[in-house]
């Protein structure tokens, strides 16, 4: 198999026999669960016309070649024609619409960026261990109707006006996607803190509070959120203005590729931290924050359990 014929297979097609089934459909797009990572809403696109893809949390896109170059993390395009050939037998030859068009989100309609203070919103957040307070005052609430119905999510601004969404239920943006650099007032920082997504930037600093309440120090450096690793590489030309780097990225490929990659730009030049080391045995830095919160919450029962047992008199004591 070429690539070229590899081309004409319907996407549709090619998902369905890797044991994916599309959740909806709205006139020529197709939507499906990603199939690079669960998640309860779905997020991934295939526009039917053009035969092409677009994954809106990973902010990437393409045909064929490139949707099975991330399912088998590999760029051999001699292995992925092998691969999909295998999955493909069957090739039907598609229709293209060759007038330019680029892919877009989901309509959000009716959209208001208002202050954070749905209950529910809070809620989600506090379960995920996020001190309710830096939430409000780093990220918005999104208002939006979209399909005729109405919902409320996390909005977290990024430097070219856009929104990552988040609620318990859907994970997205509102275009344009870009990253986030939260840059400190007084003088220029020497060190940026660079995290994948806005939940690990929101737990550093709900650890850092929770080490230091009376001196959190949150301005002793700038801050950047890649918004999904995919952004990496706009993160390069702003990253070159510091000495120090600290990454604190996902114990995952896809974390130590983004940690590589700022390395193979600047390691000669900038001191460049893995500072995935210090929540080693998790999966991100959220998931860390959340451990600790649980093994205080076990001691503080522990603690209690002992006060009541000791407050208990005993039979028979008498004063």
């Amino acid at each position: 198999m070429d690539i070229q014929t590899a081309k004409q297979i319907r996407l549709e097609e090619y998902l369905h026999s890797l044991g994916y089934s599309p959740v909806k459909r709205q006139g020529i797009n197709l939507w499906y669960k990603s199939p690079f990572r669960e998640e309860t809403e779905a997020s991934f696109k295939v526009n039917t016309e053009r035969n092409q893809w677009y994954d809106f949390a990973l902010g990437k896109g393409g045909n064929i070649i490139a949707l099975a170059s991330h399912l088998y993390a590999t760029d051999s395009v001699p292995y992925l024609l092998k691969r999909i050939e295998e999955q493909a037998p069957h090739v039907r030859p598609v229709s293209f619409s060759f007038r330019k068009q680029s892919f877009t989100e989901p309509s959000f309609q009716q959209l208001e960026i208002v202050l954070l203070s749905s209950p529910a919103l809070l809620a989600y957040l506090q379960e995920r261990g996020i001190n309710p307070a830096l939430a409000k005052r780093e990220c918005r609430e999104a208002r939006f109707t979209h399909n005729g119905k109405r919902y409320f999510a996390i909005a977290f601004p990024n430097i070219s006006g856009g929104y990552e969404i988040r609620n318990r239920y859907f994970k997205g943006c509102i275009a344009p996607k870009d990253i986030t650099h939260i840059r400190q007032q007084g003088d220029p920082k020497n060190a940026c803190y660079v995290f994948e997504g806005f939940m690990d930037y929101l737990s550093f600093l709900t650890l850092r509070l929770e080490s230091c309440p009376q001196c959190p120090d949150f301005d002793r450096q700038d801050y950047m959120v890649l918004n999904s690793v995919a952004n990496v590489s706009k993160a390069l030309y702003p990253l070159g203005s510091y000495e120090r780097i600290h990454c604190f990225f996902d114990n995952d490929r896809a974390g130590m590729e983004a940690l590589q990659q700022i390395r193979k730009e600047y390691d000669s030049t900038r001191h460049i931290r893995d500072a995935s080391q210090i929540y080693c045995g998790c999966k991100d830095l959220n998931e860390y924050l959340q451990k600790r919160m649980a093994e205080r919450k076990e001691q503080m029962q522990s603690v209690r359990k002992m006060d009541d047992t000791l407050s208990k008199k005993p039979k028979g004591f008498r004063l």
